[in-house]
């Protein structure tokens, strides 16, 4: 049964169309994922869904009674009841005996502090912080846990992974995976993205587009889909061509026949149903990281450092050194102290124990994930300008044009940025730093799909070092050479893994002893590391082998396919002697290559 459907929305302020005839339907139980470019219209979307917007034009269809949890990005509570039992007061009893109340009520109860647990409050903050007094983070969890919590049959999420360490992200997904509630969320969590969806409907240019499939699926389908409809366009361009030069020639001649047979080409012409030309794509960010030049080979040196505030002791006793090209992520619960660790080392704090030390000829550059490197009352431009003080205005204006500065952009105030395009000029103000060595505090928040498939692009093809924090499991697993993780081992300790973020995952899940107890279990544990990354290279080659066999098997039937379609068409074409060439040259690159797959299959295929 369909659960929401949209027919031709479409809304605009002023000269702006924000949204051009959107229209789609999803069924009871789908899970949806809304993505595009920051300002695409997802939330404007969303707001018409809920009837918080009317549109200029079109129909939302929604079931009668539909109860539906809202999820805003921004949360405002005033209420001075401490979280636990500000949520406790939602409970509505559905039931008619004494009995029943009270069963259901410790229910609730027990399912408010769960939850609350698993989306990263600890007991102090549910039982004595205000919902008023909450950080931003905190506020969208709680705000989070109440929308979970409601009875809604329709889950309608704007950002929800924002905040959530990554603990908390997978209870999430495990939630919404579970859930037979239908749900429509908006998000740039790729991952996140891959796990919970069964749709994905993407907003480009003012049009919007559904997929069938979860993330992956979506970017696969939408760049075939692209590839295909390009190329039927430029090969209904060139035949359209060749058909006008046929045209203006016979005209040329000016014969009986000659006019005859230009008007049947003419008439040809006005019968043909004309591919349309792709939409352009949206202007895509091209990133390059500038390096000072080659650092030491060890580049940053942790001896033994230990951070409290106040009883609270974040770790003690780090130890630990970053290589020349070393891509480490820190990873651990929210709270742990992995801003704090990077602090440290950018020298933006001090430690209350032990040293940092950093290497020959390292230069370093810090991303604060709260954009405190920003001064509000400066213009963009001003605000790079100061980086870079020997550039023109014209070079600084290029420069944030690949940022998505454009025009007015360039002179806004930084303090009227949003929270996206601050990011982004912070990763500016970096890209012009010339440093070796970067330190990135979460890089990717608020940033669009787009913007953070450009950063990892310029971070893989960075000649420095790297130390990031990031809840951003695509863009850790993108990256990350190594792992240094709180909260695996002995509390307040880091578990130092060498490796990329899949393995780091996997080692944790099925082979990591959580209790350490002595140097002979340490060693026992490392040689079980090792033949567990040897076992898994065996097996990841096996794989990709078996793979190349079934994909060599499938290309070979296409290829069979397409050479008895070129038969049948060189018996129709005998008089089209240039069709025919292309149909032969064709024929013969096919034919080679089939004999290649052949062979290769003959050799390593049993059943082939």
């Amino acid at each position: 049964m369909t659960a929401i459907a949209c027919e031709n929305i479409s809304l605009s302020y002023g000269t702006d169309v924000i949204l051009d005839k959107i229209t789609f339907s999803i069924n009871e139980g789908d899970k949806l994922g809304i993505i595009g470019v920051n300002g695409a219209g997802k939330t404007t979307l969303i707001n018409i869904l809920t009837g918080e917007l009317q549109p200029d034009s079109g129909k939302v269809y929604l079931p009668k009674n539909l109860k539906t949890g809202y999820l805003k990005q921004n949360i405002d509570f005033d209420s001075d009841k401490p979280v636990f039992y500000a949520l406790s007061d939602r409970f509505t009893y559905t039931g008619s005996d004494e009995n029943s109340l009270e069963q259901q009520k410790g229910e609730y109860l027990s399912r408010v502090k769960g939850f609350l647990k698993n989306l990263g409050f600890s007991d102090d903050e549910m039982y004595e912080l205000p919902l008023s007094s909450l950080s931003g983070g905190q506020k969208t969890r709680a705000a989070t846990a109440a929308v979970l919590l409601g009875d809604y049959q329709l889950l309608i999420l704007d950002e929800p992974t924002n905040h959530l360490d990554v603990s908390a992200l997978e209870w999430l997904e495990d939630y919404l995976k579970a859930t037979k509630k239908t749900l429509i969320v908006i998000s740039h969590d790729r991952f996140f993205l891959d796990k919970i969806t069964n749709k994905i409907f993407e907003i480009e240019n003012t049009k919007g587009k559904l997929y069938v499939g979860n993330y992956s699926a979506y970017s696969d389908k939408k760049k075939k889909d692209r590839e295909i409809q390009e190329r039927h366009y430029l090969n209904q361009q060139k035949e359209i061509a060749r058909i006008e030069a046929f045209i203006e020639n016979q005209h040329r001649w000016n014969r009986e026949r000659n006019i005859i047979a230009a008007e049947s080409r003419e008439k040809m012409l006005q019968r043909m149903v004309k591919e349309e030309k792709p939409d352009r794509l949206p202007e895509k960010i091209k990133l390059k990281f500038s390096t000072s030049g080659r650092s030491g080979d060890d580049v940053v040196t942790v001896r033994g450092i230990s951070k409290s505030y106040g009883d609270k002791k974040l770790f003690s006793d780090v130890g630990f050194t970053v290589n020349y090209l070393d891509r480490v992520f820190i990873s651990g619960p929210n709270g742990c102290g992995k801003s704090t660790l990077i602090k440290i080392i950018a020298g933006k704090l001090l430690p209350d124990n032990g040293r940092v030390d950093i290497g020959y000829n390292v230069h370093l550059s810090y991303f604060d994930q709260e954009n405190q490197e920003l001064t509000d009352s400066l213009t963009v431009m001003d605000e790079l300008w100061n980086t870079s003080p020997g550039m023109s205005p014209g070079q600084i204006r290029d420069i944030l044009a690949k940022f998505r500065f454009y025009g007015d952009d360039c002179f806004k105030s930084v303090g009227k940025l949003s929270g996206g395009e601050k990011a982004r000029l912070t990763i500016a103000k970096l890209i012009m730093s010339d440093s070796n060595l970067l330190i990135l505090d979460e890089p990717t928040n608020h940033l669009d799909i787009g913007s953070r498939e450009a950063l990892e692009e310029a971070l893989s093809e960075y000649e420095g070092t790297i130390i990031a924090v990031s809840h951003d499991r695509y863009f850790v697993d993108k990256l990350a050479t190594r792992i240094l993780a709180f909260g695996v081992i002995e509390n307040g300790k880091v578990l130092d893994y060498k490796g990329d973020y899949k393995d780091f995952t996997d080692y944790c899940s099925h082979y990591l002893t959580l209790n350490i107890n002595n140097q002979t279990s340490f060693e026992k544990e490392t040689q079980s590391k090792s033949d567990f990354i040897r076992q898994k290279k065996l097996l990841s080659e096996q794989r990709k082998f078996l793979k190349k066999i079934e994909k060599s098997k499938e290309e070979s039937k296409q290829i069979e396919q397409r050479l008895s379609k070129i038969e049948e068409e060189i018996s129709l074409s005998e008089t089209n002697h240039s069709r025919l060439s292309e149909l032969f040259e064709e024929k013969e690159i096919l034919e080679t290559k089939l004999l290649d797959i052949y062979e290769f299959l003959s050799k390593n295929s049993d059943d082939f």
